[in-house]
């Protein structure tokens, strides 16, 4: 459990947000009048004074929860406006790195490419960047919010180990958007769709470039 040097930090027994995610009450001394909210690595976490009672604990961490998901709601709205440029796609994976990610993945450059046939997306940690291949242009929003997640994450754990997955499951799509991917794989390399212009192989599975 984190600790600050002016309060504490303790996990909120029992509460979680709408999609599941857990949550976490920081109190620090240095805060006397403002309460605050928002995701680290997947947590929700509400920071208010330390001087706080139970009750009043309990009244602005439902505040503030009920805040962040309408936050997250206005970012899901935003994000059914699909990024067309290279800048759009790069504003909203800034966006992204904050809600889920707790603005820890901070690319150089993210981009739209149409040489990648054989990846949904990559990333290069060493240099930071990213691309999407714009295969995924047609796809659902949530698909491709994940795609690029996926990618963020590679900036901070560039292997498939069990702390790459963990950052991603506070995205509340991931499994369905694998799912997807899967399908959309499984269907193409089948020629069962061939008027679709998609990759001609299986999903995420070696997208990280060293």
């Amino acid at each position: 459990m984190k600790r600050g040097a002016s309060g504490g930090a303790r996990q909120a027994s029992g509460l979680t947000t709408s999609n599941g995610s857990p949550v976490e009450v920081r109190r620090s001394a240095r805060r006397t009048r403002t309460v605050a909210a928002f995701w680290e690595d997947g947590t929700a976490v509400v920071a208010i004074p330390a001087r706080f009672t139970a009750a009043q604990e309990r009244e602005w961490v439902h505040k503030m929860l009920a805040k962040l998901h309408t936050q997250g709601q206005r970012h899901a709205a935003a994000g059914r406006r699909r990024p067309a440029t290279d800048e759009a796609l790069a504003a909203h994976a800034a966006t992204l790195s904050t809600q889920y990610l707790g603005g820890r993945s901070v690319p150089t450059s993210v981009r739209w490419v149409s040489n990648q046939n054989s990846r949904w997306g990559s990333a290069t940690p060493a240099e930071g960047t990213i691309r999407l291949s714009d295969k995924l242009r047609p796809m659902p929003q949530w698909v491709i919010d994940y795609v690029l997640l996926h990618e963020l994450a590679h900036l901070l754990v560039a292997s498939h180990n069990a702390a790459f997955w963990q950052l991603l499951e506070a995205y509340p799509e991931t499994q369905r958007a694998k799912a997807f991917l899967e399908g959309v794989s499984f269907a193409t390399s089948r020629g069962m769709d061939k008027d679709a212009d998609q990759p001609d192989v299986g999903p995420l599975d070696a997208d990280v470039v060293q």
